[in-house]
């Protein structure tokens, strides 16, 4: 049976524990769907273009991932794109209640779809993408958090 996933994101910016996430699943599923949320409520730091711009570099050596933008509903978004199983990622037990109620809550609006959630190894637990940007933001070294591109494009909005 291939069984299509699909992780959101703002991925403002795609950083190693995203990465780490998206490596893990792309062993598991026939196909991985990385959807770069336009996301209304959030005002990013990268435009949704450079948002899908990065993931695309920072996962182009995965054959069976694709990465899109999209500004609907997560649902209609995997129906589109034929996914019967949403991707998330917990670091935390703090990510867990939010977590917990959007799975409910997609499993309401699209009962075909399964919620998987898969959790870092240690060393990706405290990365986030709003720390990273605090960091870098303050000329702090976070090359090793993020894949290349976004450490040059990041040194590039700082500087």
């Amino acid at each position: 049976m291939q069984i299509t996933a699909i992780y959101p994101g703002t991925f403002d910016p795609v950083t190693n524990g995203h990465l780490d996430l998206i490596n893990r699943a792309s062993r598991f599923f026939h196909k991985v769907i990385v959807a770069v949320a336009e996301n209304a409520g959030k005002t990013p730091l990268f435009s949704l273009e450079e948002r899908v711009s990065l993931a695309k570099q920072a996962t182009s050596t995965h054959s069976n991932v694709t990465v899109i933008g999209f500004d609907n509903l997560l649902v209609n978004c995997a129906r589109q794109h034929s996914a019967t199983v949403i991707l998330r990622g917990l670091r935390a037990v703090s990510d867990f209640e939010y977590e917990f109620q959007m799975a409910g809550m997609n499993r309401n609006l699209a009962p075909e779809l399964e919620t998987m959630f898969l959790t870092p190894p240690e060393q990706y637990t405290f990365i986030s993408s709003s720390v990273i940007k605090a960091i870098a933001q303050l000329q702090g070294d976070i090359s090793s958090f993020v894949p290349d591109c976004v450490y040059q494009q990041l040194l590039k909005k700082f500087n």
